[in-house]
């Protein structure tokens, strides 16, 4: 497994087409605009190396029997899937953002599992290939950014009834050694710190859709790849000279990108699905459960980080013992642990699939996504709330330097007794970040749409709920007679 050094290493090898505010990045590594993001990924390379951590942070290999990553592995108990979601909680309590790697491991277990069934019923060879890229991402401890939402163009017309057919990703050209495809994903989290970009259609395929229906596996600086990368809330600040209060959290962050795919070529060997549109369904449901079920890991990290940031801010106001800002603070944590156990409860309800890894309760993993696309916002709100208007208004760190006007900022933002006005100020500005700023892009917006937008989740809940199971319990309970309302049908 690499360390963090080698890791970083390893991205400066890379060469990236990347773009930025109209302006091709030559260097994204110490790039201070993405230095953050890449933090946050390194850190799971940093906490794998780490012996108290070893046991959530790596696993031994189904294909190898080597120790390897835990996010280049395949789950083979429901332990794992567990492991899983408390692997995230932790990444989230040390970065306070996101760190860019669940998707990729996400996508491995849904084509795991997906490319088996798929071979099973159509006599392809797609599972031995997708074995093969996943021990290859193994070996070398690759960063895999997986890759499902399209632009999607006009949201009311299939992908091949699109003007444009670049919204969707498609095949150009089927040859004998590869394919050709074109389009973009968007919303590609960590897409500059990935190695590699694997790629899944983004929705059910009907035959009309066939050409869209495609997965493939390419390096991030594939011949005829573009990126550019997306604009996030106070993301300018890191341009600053001396930027460190001003940010709230200097070291950490997250981002997001466009990644366009211009007639591409993919080997044979790195395709998992071509045209076989009857499954896209199944990889599409798979894929989304499991990274419904991320969120109640990740963000439950990054809540615990905010719930003690408002309660410091609590004790820098001087009103720690106060009953209604400790009422506010216990609900936070009632809303954060609510989301870990619904994280837990689909992990540990997982089963085994044909192909021999686990999936997650679907049910379970709807309904805590369904609980993510809400309560982050009723956290940041009680956080906020707890902070006071300071947090959006005071001066800048600029300002608290100045030789003038300096003093006057730690005289009169001076709070409780015995307090230092700086770390007053540095708490404040890590509640804006995570509220407001560029953390609240994956803590807050991202909990809303990230792994499909609420009313996705609320279909799930509808396909996996067996309401007439529950009719039934219910029929036999009050002892029901069926035929009564048959007969009463016929009148």
């Amino acid at each position: 497994m690499k360390t963090r050094e080698e890791y970083i290493e390893s991205l400066r090898a890379l060469h990236l087409n990347v773009y930025f505010m109209g302006k091709k990045i030559d260097n994204p590594v110490d790039h201070p605009m993405i230095r953050p993001s890449l933090n946050s990924l390194a850190m799971t390379y940093e906490l794998a190396q780490q012996e108290e951590y070893k046991d959530l942070m790596t696993a031994t290999s189904n294909i190898t029997g080597k120790t390897v990553n835990r996010f280049c592995h395949i789950h083979q108990s429901a332990e794992d899937l567990v492991k899983k979601v408390k692997m995230q909680r932790l990444l989230g309590q040390k970065t306070a953002s996101c760190f860019q790697r669940c998707v990729g491991m996400d996508a491995f277990n849904a084509i795991w599992s997906t490319t088996y069934e798929m071979d099973e019923a159509c006599g392809t060879n797609y599972h031995q290939r997708f074995r093969n890229y996943v021990q290859y991402c193994q070996d070398n401890d690759l960063v895999v950014d997986g890759a499902m939402t399209d632009p999607k163009g006009d949201r009311s017309l299939s992908p091949s009834q699109q003007e444009d057919p670049d919204l969707y990703v498609h095949i150009n050209e089927i040859r004998p050694d590869g394919i050709v495809v074109t389009g973009a994903k968007a919303h590609q989290t960590g897409s500059v710190n990935s190695h590699e970009h694997l790629i899944m259609p983004t929705c059910s395929m009907r035959e009309d859709d066939a050409d869209y229906a495609v997965s493939f596996a390419i390096p991030s600086d594939a011949e005829g790849v573009t990126i550019i990368y997306g604009r996030q809330s106070c993301d300018t600040r890191k341009m600053e000279e001396g930027a460190d209060i001003d940010l709230g959290n200097s070291t950490f962050g997250g981002h997001e990108t466009l990644f366009i795919m211009d007639h591409v070529f993919v080997p044979m060997e790195r395709v998992f699905m071509c045209r076989e549109y009857q499954f896209s369904n199944m990889l599409v449901e798979r894929f989304a459960g499991y990274h419904r079920q991320s969120y109640g890991g990740c963000k439950v990290g990054v809540g615990d980080v905010l719930i003690g940031a408002a309660a410091l801010a609590a004790d820098y106001n001087g009103v720690p013992k106060a009953s209604h800002i400790k009422d506010k603070l216990i609900e936070m944590v009632h809303l954060n642990e609510t989301l870990y156990a619904c994280g837990i409860a689909c992990s540990a309800e997982g089963k085994k699939t044909k192909s021999g890894n686990y999936l997650i309760d679907m049910l379970l993993a709807n309904v805590c996504k369904q609980n993510v696309t809400r309560y982050p916002y009723e956290i940041t709100r009680l956080a906020e709330d707890i902070a006071g208007g300071l947090m959006v208004t005071m001066p800048s760190q600029a300002d608290l330097q100045h030789e003038e006007v300096g003093p006057l900022v730690r005289k009169y933002l001076a709070g409780a007794k015995g307090t230092d006005t700086v770390n007053r100020m540095r708490i404040l500005r890590l509640i804006e970040n995570l509220t407001l700023g560029t953390a609240a892009v994956g803590y807050r917006t991202e909990s809303l749409h990230g792994a499909g937008s609420p009313q996705a989740q609320r279909i799930m809940i509808s396909r996996q709920c067996n309401m007439e199971a529950k009719k039934e319990l219910a029929r036999q309970i009050a002892h029901i007679d069926t035929s009564l309302d048959k007969k009463s049908q016929g009148k």
